[in-house]
């Protein structure tokens, strides 16, 4: 990794690329300070136990505390995301027609992708504030009324497109996923005040049982250190399927593989499976002044939030759907079928053709059912163990954090080495 960053600083044009990375996280962070007019952030502080309130704060990179233009970060357009992949598959016509028209047919999906991410935004922005209101006591807003509401939604969606748009620049002219780097930025930007909370709370304030304290915490850390390591060899971890090719010389084609990931889908299902359990908590914001003390408002507010056994459950499950669902759309197994038979390749044993992407989607459930088990137990972990020993309410979420936090390294890294890489041929190429 260190030389990895000397190249990185000593190329001109991959430096560039940092600096301009780190220039718009710079940027993203600033924003998260400024508060929303006509709201008092403070009125937030009660809420810092609330499943819902974390897992926005996570998302948001830590702005909802403050409730600033930044507050709902991207996960609006993670929503609109996840419904027009679904709707490309054989519900809406048209977007399954753009889906197989190549760079055209994406940019219309982007662009729809943009339109629904307003949509979004402005719901969950009037919702997230009439909801948070209404649990602090009408606190949050100074001046409560639908045009207050409306001017609140209008600055959150403008700032959650502008989140959207730097994440893009990332993309573009930066390294790494845009998105995913914001999100990254906000958990590792919340890690000074969530050790502050864990010390204030097992440490500082443990009285004469400051010995176990102190040992419960080097235990901690060890097992997170543990859990790190695992989530790198889980992450790095593949199967290789050996590929021939007729017309290749034998040295060649006795060392073709064709590579699948334990997880293929990265952190991608975690995110997304958080994404979809916010939606729900924001639609019950809307009735929660009144029927708190509701039975069926409690039930669903149970099966919703990630730190009861219920939304516990649900959260894994959603997680395994996601990994099935996007291992496919990464590694399509009949385009891939299609790609080896045109390069007269093919899988010993398998015939080329239908035969040939039965047995890759055949492996990839295999893995897939490895990859999402092992998503679903890290997500899981920290929650179970945040009720069992009496953890800060911020570290129930330390595993879906962890993952998308390693995930995000592990990507970066990789597109990082590929920059270098790329010059390292160009500059071969020049001499």
């Amino acid at each position: 990794m260190i030389e990895l960053i000397k190249g990185a600083i000593k190329e001109k044009d991959v430096r560039s690329r940092v600096l301009f990375t780190l220039g718009i996280l710079i940027v993203f962070r600033l924003g998260t300070q400024i508060t929303v007019p006509g709201v008092n952030a403070q009125a937030l502080d009660e809420l810092s136990t609330s499943g819902l309130f974390n897992l926005l704060d996570t998302f948001g990179g830590g702005a909802l505390g403050s409730y600033s233009v930044f507050a709902l970060g991207v996960s609006p357009y993670i929503t609109a995301s996840i419904v027009v992949q679904l709707l490309q598959m054989d519900v809406l016509p048209k977007f399954k027609e753009w889906a197989e028209q190549g760079e055209v047919g994406r940019k219309k999906l982007n662009q729809a992708t943009r339109y629904l991410t307003i949509v979004l935004a402005f719901f969950q922005a009037i919702g997230i504030s009439v909801g948070f209101n209404a649990l602090t006591g009408l606190g949050l807003v100074r001046n409560p009324g639908a045009a207050t509401f409306i001017m609140i939604a209008i600055f959150l969606t403008a700032g959650t497109m502008l989140v959207m748009w730097l994440g893009e620049m990332i993309t573009v002219h930066g390294f790494g996923n845009g998105t995913s780097l914001i999100i990254f930025s906000g958990i590792v930007a919340r890690l000074p005040q969530d050790m502050i909370q864990f010390y204030n709370t097992q440490i500082r304030n443990a009285g004469d049982e400051i010995v176990q304290s102190v040992l419960f915490t080097i235990g901690l850390i060890v097992a997170l250190i543990a859990l790190v390591i695992f989530v790198i060899y889980m992450e790095n971890a593949k199967r290789n399927i050996p590929v021939r090719y007729s017309k290749r010389a034998s040295t060649s084609k006795d060392n073709a593989v064709l590579p699948l990931k334990v997880n293929s889908a990265g952190v991608i299902p975690v995110i997304f499976a958080s994404s979809f359990l916010m939606t729900p908590q924001i639609i019950l914001g809307y009735f929660a002044q009144g029927n708190q003390d509701a039975g069926w408002y409690q039930v669903l507010n149970s099966i919703f939030n990630l730190q009861e056994p219920a939304g516990a459950v649900l959260y894994v499950l959603l997680i395994v759907v996601f990994t099935y669902f996007y291992a496919f759309i990464q590694v399509n197994p009949e385009k891939a079928a299609e790609n080896l038979q045109k390069q007269n390749g093919y899988i010993p044993s398998i015939r080329p053709g239908k035969p040939t992407e039965e047995y890759l989607g055949y492996m990839l459930i295999r893995l897939s059912t490895v990859g999402a088990l092992y998503l679903g137990i890290i997500s899981v972990l920290p929650i179970i163990a945040s009720g069992l020993w009496n953890l800060p309410s911020s570290l129930a979420l330390g595993g879906t954090s962890l993952l998308i936090v390693v995930g995000v390294a592990l990507d970066s890294m990789r597109q990082l080495e590929g920059l270098l890489s790329k010059k390292s041929y160009q500059g071969f190429i020049q001499r």
